[in-house]
């Protein structure tokens, strides 16, 4: 059964991230001999890490949906390697809904072998910061201005696979949403070579729900940005509804949020990722939202990968 991020994982000093303290510092522990024991292999093709320590929902996909783009642009043959886990096909999918040149395996460095093999230029690698036993060229940590680092600790006394001072291997952090100067000061005190960028979802078929009454639900990683989009976006939002990070929908679920829809006359809006979850069900009433990853500073941010690989 999969369950909701806990709230406590959001204030700093509260009674249950003290209690599970002890188990963080075990976590801890074994993750630092991890990074004494694990030998990092190097690859003959180039790649880029699109990486996060906060657990879930921080952008990661978008991005390296983005970069992939980017680099086909300018002629790269450039792939998309993750890390397979069968509760995650709904990323899956949407990855292959845009590319044919998705590699999964159990094995991050089997997929990247693989890779090398179809003689691609490049390899995106969505997710795998914490994989010690890959060398990686160019490392962007990912974080969403909303929750940016929860309580700061790490799992399971926090939202945190590990301790903030792991930015020092990134090369370039990048935050979805708004500004945070504070923030900002954390991270470059912390690592003086680092350098943030900010990046926006920009809606592309929002045109379409304006004006109508909406019912949202979304089982995402923090499905309240999910919400918060639409309202910024001046979306009539009736009702919303979360569901856990990778909720496998059952069909009656989904019936049901349409009878309740149907009874209101609401148009019904999910996210990208929860749409292919539930799009073997054939529901046409079920719309999603596109979204455009746009890069504030974008030539620069391009500038900085390109000096590494």
């Amino acid at each position: 059964m999969k369950l909701f991020k806990p709230e406590f994982w959001t204030r700093r000093t509260n009674f249950f991230s003290i209690l599970l303290l002890p188990l963080s510092l075990i976590y801890q522990f074994f993750f630092y001999m991890k990074t004494l024991i694990v030998k990092e292999r190097n690859f003959k093709i180039p790649i880029i890490c699109v990486g996060n320590i906060y657990l879930g929902g921080t952008g990661k996909t978008p991005l390296s949906l983005f970069l992939m783009k980017i680099f086909e642009d300018r002629g790269k043959k450039t792939s998309i390697v993750k890390k397979y886990y069968q509760q995650h096909f709904d990323e899956h999918l949407m990855i292959q809904n845009y590319t044919n040149n998705l590699f999964l395996n159990k094995s991050r460095q089997a997929a990247i072998e693989k890779v090398e093999k179809s003689n691609f230029d490049l390899a995106i690698l969505d997710d795998g910061f914490q994989d010690l036993s890959i060398k990686k060229n160019f490392n962007i940590l990912c974080f969403n201005s909303n929750q940016l680092i929860g309580n700061g600790f790490t799992f399971p006394s926090g939202p945190l696979r590990e301790r903030l001072n792991s930015v020092l291997r990134a090369d370039v952090v990048v935050i979805n949403g708004k500004k945070n100067v504070a923030f900002e000061k954390r991270l470059t005190n912390i690592s003086k070579k680092i350098e943030i960028f900010y990046s926006n979802y920009e809606p592309i078929n929002i045109g379409e729900f304006k004006n109508k009454k909406v019912f949202a639900f979304a089982g995402i990683g923090n499905p309240s940005n999910f919400f918060e989009m639409l309202i910024e976006n001046n979306i009539n939002l009736k009702k919303k509804v979360a569901f856990p990070d990778h909720y496998k929908f059952s069909k009656n679920e989904i019936e049901k949020i349409i009878y309740e829809a149907s009874k209101n006359n609401l148009v019904i809006l999910t996210s990208e990722k929860d749409y292919f979850r539930i799009k073997k069900y054939n529901f046409e009433e079920i719309k999603c939202i596109k979204i455009r990853l746009k890069i504030n500073n974008e030539e620069r941010f391009l500038e900085k990968i390109n000096n590494f690989i």
